[in-house]
C-alpha cells in the first residue's frame, strides 16, 4: 500500500472484529519494526508486551477506562519503559556496538563516559519521563507500520498504568507501563471507519524555510 494512502486509511479504531486474528507472520513484522524504532542515544529503554489472550484482554478492559477495543482486538500491545538506566545497562549497549560493528573501544570510550555521566545526574523521575518519550516514538512508528500492513490500531493513554503494572508484575521486571495499543482488524459496523480524516491544511501545519 502506498504510504500516504495507508496513513489516510488508518484511524483510531473504535470497534474491532474479535474473530479476525493477525497472522504470526505479520506479528513478526511488527516485532521487528518495534525493535528498529529510533531511540535517544540508541539505548532502547522501551519494551513491548504483546498480549494474545482474550481472557486476559477482557480482564484488562476495566483497567482501560472500559474501552472495549482492548478485549476485542486480535492482540494488545503494552509499551513499557525500563525504570533503571544505570552504568551496567549503558555499558551493555556499548558492548553490543563493539560486538556488531567491531568499533574500537577507544573510539567509543568518550561517548560512553558522557552518557553514563548524563544518566548518573538524572533522578528516577527524569529517567522515567525520558523513557516515556521514547515509548511515544515507538508507538508512532508502530502505528505507521501497522497501516502499511493493513492492520488496524488504536493508540491509548486511557488506562490505569499502576493497575497494569500490578497485573503483569512489571515492577518486579524493572518496568512501568506507559501506553497501550490494541491491534487487529476493524469491525464492519464501526461507524468511524467511513469518516473522512480531519486534518489542518498543509499550509497551516508546515513551516518551510528555503
Amino acid at each position: 500500500m502506498d504510504i500516504i494512502k495507508a496513513l489516510e486509511w488508518r484511524y483510531a479504531t473504535k470497534k474491532f472484529d474479535s474473530e479476525a486474528i493477525i497472522s504470526d507472520e505479520k506479528i513478526e513484522i511488527l516485532k521487528n519494526a518495534f525493535n528498529l524504532t529510533a531511540s535517544s542515544y540508541g539505548l532502547q529503554p522501551v519494551k513491548l508486551l504483546i498480549v494474545n489472550n482474550k481472557s486476559i484482554q477482557n480482564e484488562l478492559v476495566p483497567l482501560s477506562s472500559n474501552q472495549k477495543q482492548v478485549g476485542q482486538a486480535s492482540h494488545l500491545c503494552v509499551f513499557c519503559v525500563e525504570t533503571t538506566i544505570d552504568e551496567a545497562y549503558i555499558r551493555a549497549f556499548f558492548d553490543r556496538i563493539i560486538s556488531i560493528n567491531n568499533t574500537p573501544d577507544a573510539v567509543l570510550s568518550p561517548f560512553r563516559s558522557s552518557v553514563i555521566s548524563s544518566f548518573e545526574s538524572k533522578s528516577d523521575d527524569d529517567i522515567f519521563k525520558w523513557g516515556a518519550k521514547q515509548a511515544y516514538l515507538a508507538m508512532g512508528n508502530m502505528l505507521t507500520v501497522c497501516a502499511t500492513q493493513g492492520i488496524d490500531a488504536c493508540p491509548m493513554e486511557g488506562f490505569d498504568p499502576e493497575q497494569y503494572d500490578r497485573y503483569f508484575k512489571l515492577n518486579a521486571q524493572g518496568l512501568r507501563s506507559v501506553l497501550v495499543m490494541p491491534i487487529g482488524y476493524r469491525a464492519q459496523d464501526d461507524m468511524f471507519s467511513t469518516m473522512h480524516k480531519v486534518r489542518k491544511p498543509l499550509e497551516d501545519s508546515i513551516i518551510e524555510i528555503k
